[in-house]
């Protein structure tokens, strides 16, 4: 049975994977002293990661309840990465097989007394975790986009012990983050279950050409004030990863409408992934925004 990890304060957090979200994830875990080791195939991705919580890392520490600025490194291979650690966060696409592959790994390489977290936005974590001998310290914590949304999904993978999800609902607010319970296993988690029927019906209006996605957004700011609507959250986010959440809602149901999917393959599949690349549905995104 896993037990908690003991002298988190002391020990590093990895994550894996130095993506939008992974790099913000680094940050985050980086605002109370401590070390973050942020691991990536690519070693370009890994470094620009570094840099992006290094420059933003002073501003966020500032904000968290006794705070201070520690440190983000790109470590190359996976398994150097997680020694030590105390938590592993996995941020890698959402592709399953390819959470399975990192997962496995990790029942191995991590600390016996590591918590293995999935940040995974779509997939629960029984599915990738079902089988391995220490599922029991496995679960998803799905981040959206901190540090601007630092609310997160906690959900048990059916095996995770009480005494990590415990653990985890208490200590990740120490880091500036608001955990929630997921208390049954939910496709999609709680906010994002409803975001996604949000975002698949502004990609619907679209592809049938109702409308088109700048006027959505607008629309969508002055009706409930947000900062932004829907396109342009989808672009912030990355398209790739908005086409693989929802075919993967499409695997799980048939019956959801195939407009969204056929929309977001004509923006990906030309190279438009949105802030990332510098275009999406909009392309007005100067070079130091990207990130």
């Amino acid at each position: 049975m896993s037990t908690v990890p003991q002298q988190h304060r002391t020990r590093p957090v990895a994550v894996i994977g130095a993506g939008t979200l992974g790099r913000r994830i680094a940050l985050m875990f980086a605002t109370r002293g401590g070390t973050v080791r942020i691991t990536d195939p690519n070693a370009e991705q890994g470094a620009a990661a570094v840099e992006f919580v290094t420059e933003q890392l002073p501003t966020v520490a500032a904000q968290v309840a006794d705070g201070s600025p520690g440190k983000a490194e790109y470590v190359g291979e996976q398994k150097d990465a997680v020694a030590g650690a105390w938590l592993v966060v996995e941020a890698v696409p959402e592709v399953l097989d390819l959470k399975k592959k990192v997962f496995a790994q990790l029942d191995t390489q991590a600390d016996a007394d590591a918590i293995l977290a999935s940040n995974s936005s779509s997939y629960a974590s029984r599915l990738f975790t079902e089988g391995l001998p220490t599922a029991d310290r496995m679960l998803n914590t799905h981040f959206y986009m901190p540090p601007q949304s630092t609310a997160l999904d906690v959900m048990s993978n059916g095996q995770t012990s009480q005494d990590i999800l415990d653990f985890v609902l208490t200590i990740f607010g120490e880091y500036g983050l608001h955990p929630f319970l997921c208390r049954e296993e939910s496709t999609g988690f709680i906010f994002n279950r409803i975001w996604a029927a949000i975002k698949r019906e502004a990609l619907e209006v679209v592809y049938e050409g109702v409308s088109i996605p700048a006027d959505v957004d607008a629309m969508f700011v002055l009706n409930f004030g947000t900062k932004a609507g829907p396109f342009r959250m989808m672009d912030q986010v990355g398209l790739d990863v908005v086409l693989d959440i929802e075919e993967h809602y499409r695997k799980e149901n048939p019956n959801l409408p195939e407009g969204p999917v056929k929309l977001l393959h004509q923006y990906v599949d030309a190279g438009k992934l949105g802030l990332k690349t510098g275009e999406g549905f909009y392309d007005d995104y100067p070079q130091s925004k990207r990130s």
